[in-house]
């Protein structure tokens, strides 16, 4: 789909988990969209925002027609609303509370342990800040600062979630019981709720897409029932413009 001048803005961070919920369901629905990546350091570009709502310095934000809208899980739910047509994402009945049990366990689990398998050494840390600071438009002064103190501040928050999940130095062993519960969702079904995809499905594969360039992902390949629902919903995210 081309656009010259996309109307949505995606405000983000590379590897935030959360932000990659919103690009599925932005690719899901086909919605050309721009994006703008956010300092972790100074987050000055969205400082704009710090007046509305809570004026917290978090992403993703969407901004849309004046709009500014927060939380990927309410972006999710939204997005059928400011764009009625094409793929839906919501769900109703059954439906709606088995996606909203998924859409839980994403945020609450799944998503919370993502740190430990994208930091968890210091060689992933180290890949992790130069990637963020790869795709960005920052200077270059400040791609060095991301790079240098992103990868010891990812290494501090994998190794603090590890001991708060009790696992040791083990992050694997969280990742693995996470895509143990994910095998159980889905079942034999091709997308998590049935026929088609919704929010749920959205989120899921957005979590995942983060490890997408890490030695992790090896372990989602290694599942056939995810992987096949991966690729699935993969080839269902059309590429729609994102500057």
């Amino acid at each position: 789909m081309a656009s010259t001048s996309p109307a949505l803005t995606l405000y983000q961070f590379e590897l935030c988990p959360y932000c990659h919920k919103v690009k599925a369901g932005l690719e899901l629905k086909g919605i050309p969209h721009r994006r703008v990546e956010v300092n972790p350091l100074n987050k000055k570009e969205i400082k704009q925002f710090e007046s509305s709502a809570d004026g917290r310095k978090k992403v993703p934000i969407v901004e849309f027609n004046g709009e500014v809208k927060r939380e990927s899980s309410d972006i999710l739910k939204w997005l059928d609303e400011a764009f009625p047509g094409g793929r839906q994402l919501s769900a109703s009945g059954d439906d709606l509370a088995r996606a909203e049990e998924i859409a839980a366990w994403t945020d609450k689990d799944l998503i919370q342990i993502l740190p430990t398998v994208l930091y968890g050494t210091w060689g992933e840390s180290i890949k992790a800040a130069k990637l963020t600071a790869k795709t960005s438009n920052f200077s270059r002064v400040d791609n060095l600062k991301v790079s240098m103190f992103g990868s010891v501040v990812m290494k501090m928050i994998a190794k603090r979630i590890l001991k708060k999940r009790g696992e040791g130095n083990d992050g694997r062993a969280l990742f693995e019981a996470q895509l143990d519960h994910l095998e159980g969702l889905l079942g034999d079904k091709s997308f998590l709720c049935g026929d088609a995809p919704n929010f749920a499905d959205a989120g899921v594969h957005g979590a995942l897409t983060c490890v997408r360039e890490f030695p992790a992902f090896a372990r989602v390949k290694a599942r056939p029932t995810i992987h096949a629902w991966f690729e699935r919903v993969d080839a269902l995210r059309r590429r729609v413009d994102a500057a």
